[in-house]
């Protein structure tokens, strides 16, 4: 029955002709209801014929398959709708949503839509060509290096800039008094500890595995490796109430939690990446206003754990 089939935003896409930012985009204004199972946003097939059968009587705004929607019309003489270009910025961190905010106001013609991916899955997703701003803390190993050697691998053929939004401390959530006594990622050997997970393709995920590489320990020694969480704050939770006796993330988790200790153990940096085409020139340029404002700065200084030093400052471009 139709009131039992749901469709991804991939499946939407493809029965509508329109691109993955248009979907979002629908969902943003409230044109399409939608809801989220897990990590996939999800419409069912009652509110997809809905929407079209008010798309066939003029009752939606225009959404074209370029990404750019036209404003609903006013009837004024002489008056054009004003183009707007949907903006799809890729992470988790809250820094972003205060990001988009700022971008809504420095760059009137952008409409920011926010989608929440782990930082591998956002780069890749870029390279498809469903996202616009991607952030990312990935730490390469073998060089110590944050980012860039996965954007080099992965964007390849593309020209992009990377910048950097902000660093923050990162180590291990672990129960109050820390009974296993783990100090540094060397203790992870220790046989049967319980950890709480994060998903393949987030960039906590990529620094314990890195960690274990590196320092020649098995993820097969550990219990719960398998246990999955989508945000640092759902790792913090369950080792708060001692389903875990550790996990990887950030330290402004922990503070948000309560109840869990925090063990930093390396400065993360995290930076935004963004392709560089003759069409993104003019809402690129914009954004890096804001990151290197005043006005944002002053919105990111309060939370705990952000080092703003580097905020705005160019890494890396081709």
């Amino acid at each position: 029955m139709t009131a039992d089939i749901s469709y991804t935003t991939e499946d939407i896409a493809k029965l509508l002709k329109i691109s993955k930012l248009t979907v979002y985009d629908l969902i943003k204004k409230g044109d399409l209801p939608a809801y989220r199972v897990g990590k996939q946003m999800r419409v069912d097939a009652s509110d997809l014929e809905a929407y079209k059968a008010r798309a066939k009587s003029g009752m939606v705004s225009t959404s074209r398959t370029d990404s750019l929607e036209m404003a609903p019309s006013i009837p004024s003489p002489g008056a054009a709708p004003t183009p707007k270009r949907a903006l799809v910025i890729t992470g988790q961190d809250i820094s972003l949503d205060i990001l988009a905010k700022h971008i809504e106001r420095k760059v009137p013609q952008s409409r920011p839509l926010r989608s929440y991916a782990g930082s591998l899955d956002s780069l890749i997703a870029m390279y498809r060509g469903e996202t616009d701003i991607v952030s990312t803390h990935l730490l390469d190993g073998d060089t110590g290096e944050y980012n860039i050697p996965y954007v080099r691998k992965i964007l390849i053929g593309s020209s992009y800039v990377v910048i950097n939004l902000l660093s923050r401390s990162a180590g291990l959530y672990v129960q109050q008094g820390n009974p296993k006594k783990l100090q540094g990622w060397s203790d992870l050997q220790q046989k049967g500890l319980r950890l709480i997970n994060r998903e393949k393709g987030a960039g906590a995920r990529v620094l314990l595995d890195e960690q274990l590489r590196l320092h020649g320990i098995s993820y097969r020694d550990m219990i719960g490796y398998e246990q999955e969480e989508s945000n640092h704050m759902g790792v913090a939770g369950k080792v708060a109430i001692g389903e875990g006796d550790f996990g990887v993330g950030i330290e402004k988790a922990a503070y948000m939690v309560g109840g869990v200790d925090f063990i930093p153990l390396i400065q993360e940096r995290v930076d935004l990446v963004m392709l560089k085409k003759p069409e993104n020139q003019e809402w690129l340029k914009g954004v890096v206003d804001v990151l290197r404002s005043e006005a944002f700065h002053n919105e990111l200084r309060p939370i705990q754990g952000y080092d703003l030093s580097q905020t705005g400052r160019i890494l890396f471009e081709t």
